[in-house]
C-alpha cells in the first residue's frame, strides 16, 4: 500500500510538473514562407492562412501561448536551409510550420534528419520527393502533394474537352515537375500526346521567346506557373496576340494570379485546372472558412477568397494544435506523443478530411476546376469534380508508380 502511494504520489507530481512547466513556458513556433522573391504574394497569403487559423486558437496549443517567429524564403533551397537553422539553432523554436515552396521541402527533410530534435510541419511545399524519398520521421504532411493536385485533370481535358495533343510551358524546379506529373499521369493514360515541354526558371520576367516557340498544332497549352512568373507569362502572351486554349497547374488559376491587376489574366477565364480546393464550393465547412478568411482581414489586404497557400498553412497549424491539445502542451521525451498523435489525427479541414499514410503524407480529395467571371466581375475557381482519397501514388500500387521514376523534366514520357 505504501509503495502504492508514492508512486501515485511521484505520477501527480510528474504531472503536475508537465502541467507547470507547460504553463510557464510559451511554444516557440517557426513560420517560414516565401516573403521574398517571385513568390511573396503566396508566402503573404500562405501567412495570412496561418493568422487566421492562430487567431481561431487565440494565440494558444495545448494551454500554451504561442511565441511565433518568421522566417522569410525566396523559395530556394539555400534561402529555406538559412532560414530554418537560424529557427532551429538560435532562435531554438520547438516546431516549425513552413516551408512553401517545392525545392525547400526537399531541404527541410534532409534538415530534419539532422535535428530530431524539432518537428517541421510543412506549410505547403508539395515537391513529390519530400515524402516519398527516404523521409523524415519528424516531418509531417498535411497537404497532399503536386502530382496529387494533378489527379482528374488529364482525363478531364482529353475527353470533355477533346485535347488531344498538348505542349508545355512550366517553372524549371521540383514542384512543377511534380505537379505536371499529376496532369500527364492522366492525360497520357487517356490517350494524349505531349508534343513539346519547356522549362523556365524562377523569376523569369522576359518570356518573348518561350512564347514565339509554342507550337500552334495542339489543341491546347499547359501552363505551369505561379506568382509573378504567371502574371509576366499572361501580360506577355495576350500581347503577343496568343489566343490558345489553356491549361492551368494549379498554381496557375489560384489567387495568388486570379486577384493580380490588370486584365491579361482574363484570358484565363474558361481554363481548366486542378488542386487541392474550389474557390466557389458550396460546402458548408467550406463556406464558413471563407468567411473567416474575409472577416479576419480588411479587402484591400487579402484575396476574394483563401488561395490554397492559405489553406494549406491553415490546416497545418491547426493540426499542431489538435495534437498539442491532446498532449497537454507536453513536448518532453523528444516529442513523442505529439509525433504519435501528428501521424494518426483525422483532420477535418475545410477542403476535406486529411488522414496521413505511413510516410506521414496527406491524403486527401482533389478537385477539377475552371476559371469563372463572378457577378462583380472578379475571377474564381468553380469545382467540376472530386476526387476523394488521393494518395501519393495516385490511385496505382506503388512498386509500378515507382517505376515510372520521380518527377523531372521528362518524366512522365507521353509519346
Amino acid at each position: 500500500m505504501k509503495k502504492l502511494l508514492m508512486t501515485t504520489v511521484a505520477v501527480s507530481a510528474m504531472f503536475s510538473a508537465s502541467t507547470a512547466w507547460a504553463d510557464n513556458h510559451p511554444l516557440k513556433v517557426g513560420f517560414m514562407a516565401t516573403l521574398e522573391g517571385t513568390y511573396t504574394i503566396l508566402g503573404e497569403d500562405g501567412q495570412r492562412g496561418f493568422k487566421l487559423a492562430m487567431k481561431e486558437l487565440e494565440n494558444k496549443m495545448g494551454g500554451r501561448d504561442v511565441e511565433v517567429i518568421v522566417g522569410a524564403t525566396d523559395a530556394s533551397p539555400e534561402s529555406a536551409l538559412r532560414a530554418v537553422r537560424k529557427l532551429v539553432e538560435q532562435d531554438k523554436v520547438d516546431i516549425v510550420i513552413g516551408p512553401l515552396s517545392g525545392s525547400e521541402g526537399i531541404a527541410l527533410r534532409d534538415y530534419a534528419k539532422e535535428h530530431p530534435e524539432v518537428t517541421i510541419i510543412n506549410g505547403v511545399s508539395g515537391a513529390q520527393e519530400t515524402t516519398f524519398v527516404d523521409p523524415a520521421p519528424n516531418f509531417f504532411r498535411f497537404n497532399t502533394d503536386g502530382a496529387q493536385w494533378g489527379v482528374g485533370l488529364g482525363e478531364y481535358v482529353y475527353n470533355e474537352k477533346g485535347w488531344k495533343t498538348v505542349a508545355s510551358v512550366a517553372e524549371d524546379y521540383s514542384f512543377a515537375y511534380t505537379n505536371f506529373l499529376g496532369f500527364a499521369h492522366g492525360f497520357c493514360k487517356a490517350g494524349g500526346k505531349i508534343t513539346e515541354r519547356q522549362w523556365v526558371p524562377l523569376g523569369s520576367k522576359d518570356f518573348a521567346s518561350i512564347i514565339a516557340n509554342l507550337p500552334d498544332d495542339v489543341d491546347a497549352i499547359y501552363v505551369g506557373l505561379g506568382g509573378g512568373d504567371a502574371v509576366n507569362f499572361l501580360n506577355q502572351y495576350q500581347q503577343a496576340g496568343g489566343d490558345a486554349s489553356l491549361i492551368g497547374g494549379s498554381i496557375m488559376v489560384d489567387g495568388t494570379v486570379l486577384s493580380a491587376k490588370g486584365n491579361a489574366k482574363n484570358a484565363l477565364i474558361g481554363t481548366p485546372s486542378s488542386g487541392p480546393q474550389a474557390d466557389t464550393w458550396d460546402d458548408p465547412d467550406w463556406q464558413k472558412y471563407v468567411k473567416a478568411y474575409q472577416d479576419a482581414f480588411e479587402p484591400d489586404q487579402r484575396f476574394p477568397t483563401p488561395s490554397l497557400l492559405a489553406t494549406g498553412y491553415y490546416n497545418a497549424t491547426h493540426a499542431a494544435a489538435q495534437c498539442m491539445d491532446k498532449v497537454n502542451g507536453d513536448l518532453s521525451d523528444g516529442q513523442k506523443a505529439f509525433r504519435e498523435c501528428l501521424s494518426t489525427i483525422e483532420l477535418d479541414a475545410p477542403n476535406g478530411t486529411i488522414v496521413l499514410d505511413d510516410n506521414r503524407q496527406a491524403i486527401g480529395s482533389n478537385f477539377v476546376i475552371e476559371v469563372v467571371e463572378q457577378d462583380d466581375g472578379t475571377l474564381a475557381t468553380k469545382m467540376v469534380s472530386k476526387v476523394d482519397n488521393v494518395n501519393q501514388t495516385l490511385g496505382e500500387d506503388e512498386a509500378e508508380f515507382r517505376k515510372l521514376g520521380l518527377p523531372s523534366r521528362d518524366i512522365i514520357e507521353c509519346d
